[in-house]
């Protein structure tokens, strides 16, 4: 995934962005992940329906976040990155410290997505999720323990997609983690994607088979057996 400017215009939601780019043009991987600032690994997990299932397109030309010649330049060249429309409203500003405020509405949704970092991203603190959610160590544990107070309704799901954080936020806390243990996160990256394209390639290898297999199979015996019966008839 490239870098953006700093002082780069950004999409309101990047996943639902890339769901509709995906639904409603040939844009290529590179070019989706280039423009929402998605990793490539979660754009094809996306078109696989690994990921933000349930997640409404959104119309980035409709939100005014692209012009639609810009759109049509991308997908009648499969190498040029499409730029965002600049506007006028001013870039957010987040708190340099002190913890994450989370929306009553959403306070909820955190032990969803404490659930859901847990299982997907190991390699992710405890002390980096605090951070990504706004929740607590206790809070944490009791949840890996199966000991908190909802566990039995626990759910989970990617806080990316629920609000808590950003996509940007959790690559990030997951890239640091996969280095404190050691490990290269593009190399992690790579291999996801190339175990995907492999897993891609071997399901619609079986599906060939599957196809082949139904044609011997449905062999229709209806002229042997009419023949069978007339000539029991003619003797």
């Amino acid at each position: 995934m490239s870098s953006k400017p700093q002082d780069a215009p950004e999409l309101v939601m990047p996943q639902a962005t890339a769901v509709w780019l995906l639904d409603n043009t040939v844009l290529t991987f590179k070019q989706i992940a280039d423009f929402t600032g998605i990793h490539i690994v979660t754009v094809e997990a996306i078109a696989n329906g690994e990921v933000a299932y349930g997640i409404v397109g959104r119309d980035p030309v409709k939100s005014n976040e692209i012009m639609q010649e810009e759109l049509d330049k991308a997908i009648a060249d499969d190498s040029y990155i499409p730029v965002l429309s600049r506007n006028d409203l001013p870039s957010v500003k987040t708190r340099a410290k002190g913890p994450r405020y989370t929306p009553v509405s959403k306070r909820g949704d955190k032990p969803d997505a404490i659930s859901w970092i847990l299982k997907n991203h190991p390699e992710i603190s405890d002390a980096q999720i605090g951070k990504l959610v706004g929740t607590t160590k206790p809070t944490i544990n009791a949840i890996r323990e199966r000991t908190h107070a909802s566990i039995s309704t626990i759910r989970p799901r990617n806080p990316a997609e629920m609000g808590l954080c950003t996509y940007a936020e959790l690559e990030k806390a997951s890239d640091k983690g996969l280095r404190a243990q050691g490990k290269d996160p593009e190399a992690i990256k790579a291999a996801k994607l190339e175990k995907m394209e492999a897993e891609r390639a071997s399901n619609a290898e079986n599906s060939g088979e599957e196809s082949a297999a139904d044609k011997v199979g449905g062999f229709d015996f209806s002229n042997f057996l009419s023949s069978g019966k007339g000539g029991g008839n003619n003797s």
